[in-house]
């Protein structure tokens, strides 16, 4: 039972590690695009959401690889729902891709 409970906590642990990582991605892309210095938020947020996420990792594996892959599965799941929450689809950046190829 208790192995239960640790599992659950990691999953949850990877939920929220995503919905930080991939909720500061979009903020950041939002804020970069609109920010006379764009090169400053993209890396200062890749570095703090990266560092952030490792290190959530590490924590919430506790040392057992189990745990590591239900924290990654969270994540991963979180990342689905971020990208229907904020309305963009992952055939959205191909089709985007096609058409700059397009325009040049």
């Amino acid at each position: 039972m208790n192995e239960v409970l640790n599992l659950i906590l990691a999953m949850l642990a990877g939920l929220f590690l995503g919905a930080f990582f991939f909720g500061g991605l979009w903020w950041t892309v939002q804020k970069g695009l609109s920010s006379g210095r764009p090169a400053f938020w993209f890396f200062g947020s890749l570095l703090l959401r990266t560092g952030i996420a490792v290190s959530g990792f590490y924590f919430a594996s506790g040392g057992h690889w189990e745990r590591l892959l239900v924290c990654l599965l969270g994540f991963f799941i979180m990342r689905r729902i971020v990208l229907r929450l904020t309305g963009l689809s992952e055939g959205d950046s191909n089709q985007s891709t096609k058409e700059a190829g397009h325009a040049t």
